[in-house]
């Protein structure tokens, strides 16, 4: 290991010494925000450490079996060490580069999915119902909470566009790689001579911003209409305005919901959806200046990108980003999409170390 590295987290350490010593002061409980912020870094620091002091040990183990070798009847014994060592220390050393890698500072929030249909008609609709439907039951899976800010029904059950809010750990840094065009290869319910249709939806991620990093609106700048709800709701949703759009006049974007019974409460979830798009625009902009300099092996996220295709005749599932292929299209979409995102997340830490050995860091 190179000494630059070694020292880094020798520095770690240090710091996850003062993060002890910290976290331990009863003023700092106190303040809660506070406390949330340097307990999930006392997690990631105290993660990277102890693979350090892992390392470590298995240097001085090695070591240890290099010296038994003059030892002719441990010298067996020592050369099985001595792989096993070498072995685990090659391992110990990418995962320990891998954790030093730039942390996406969104990584951490929470995240509005944005799933809409595209081209396919009412198959497309029905195909949207069923990625939100996949990525529900991930969230459920991953012990996320999520909430339905807005939708628009298709005739035949689907979704037109439908946003889904999900809270909970780390959700961006997972749902991420979500962003783009999804397409659909199966005979639609609507096909009487059993002929397989393509048709597509978009998806986009949307990191949740901070109430003090949240977008600060113009009031001049937007347009919010009411209307009456439409669809499942009761009586009260159709007998007064309570859903809510809102424009943002120099962009042209658009967020609504209906979902709550309360105005108020609907133009709070517009507001906040919108505040996501605005953002996610900006980062989208910022993302194609930098893809326009370098190839990205993830892409820059635009939606009209075609990542993956569920075939469901053959059960299939390609991601084209990484030329994954999984034959489990079914358990996918029940939710269990945990190798799809661990095979793009080790893609993507791949991109950014072979980015930072080809600057020589």
């Amino acid at each position: 290991m190179k000494d630059t590295l070694r020292q880094q987290f020798e520095r770690l350490a240090m710091r996850l010494s003062e993060l002890d010593a910290t976290l331990a002061d009863p003023s700092v409980v106190g303040d809660m925000n506070r406390f949330r912020a340097l307990t999930r870094e006392h997690a990631e620091v105290d993660g990277v450490v102890q693979r350090f002091r892992r390392y470590q040990q298995r240097e001085r183990d090695l070591l240890a079996a290099r010296d038994m070798l003059g030892d002719a009847d441990l010298a067996e014994m020592a050369r099985d060490e001595i792989a096993a060592a070498e072995a685990d220390l090659e391992r110990l050393q990418n995962e320990l580069q891998t954790a030093l890698l730039p942390r996406d500072p969104d990584d951490g929030r929470n995240a509005f999915l944005e799933i809409r249909a595209g081209t396919g008609g009412d198959e497309s609709a029905l195909f949207a119902a069923d990625l939100l439907r996949m990525y529900t039951r991930y969230a459920e899976r991953c012990g996320w909470r999520t909430e339905l800010m807005s939708e628009s029904m298709s005739d035949l059950g689907g979704y037109k566009e439908v946003v889904l809010r999900v809270d909970g750990d780390d959700v961006y840094a997972r749902l991420k790689f979500e962003s783009g065009g999804h397409r659909v290869q199966r005979v639609p319910q609507t096909e009487t001579q059993g002929r397989i249709h393509t048709s597509a939806c978009t998806v986009a991620a949307m990191p949740e911003p901070d109430e003090a990093e949240e977008i600060q609106l113009n009031p001049a700048d937007l347009r919010i209409d009411t209307f009456r709800a439409s669809g499942a709701g009761g009586q009260h949703v159709n007998k007064t305005d309570s859903a809510i759009r809102i424009t943002h006049l120099p962009t042209g974007l658009v967020a609504e919901c209906q979902d709550d019974r309360s105005q108020h409460r609907n133009k709070a979830k517009a507001m906040a959806v919108l505040a996501a798009r605005l953002r996610e625009k900006d980062r989208s902009e910022r993302a194609a200046k930098e893809a326009a300099t370098r190839k990205g092996l993830i892409g820059s996220g635009d939606r009209s990108d075609r990542i993956r295709t569920y075939n469901f005749p053959q059960g299939r599932l390609t991601d084209h980003r990484i030329n994954l292929t999984l034959y489990k299209l079914q358990s996918v979409m029940e939710g269990e999409l945990d190798d799809v995102v661990a095979a793009l997340q080790a893609a993507s830490a791949a991109e950014q170390l072979a980015e930072l050995e080809g600057r020589g860091a």
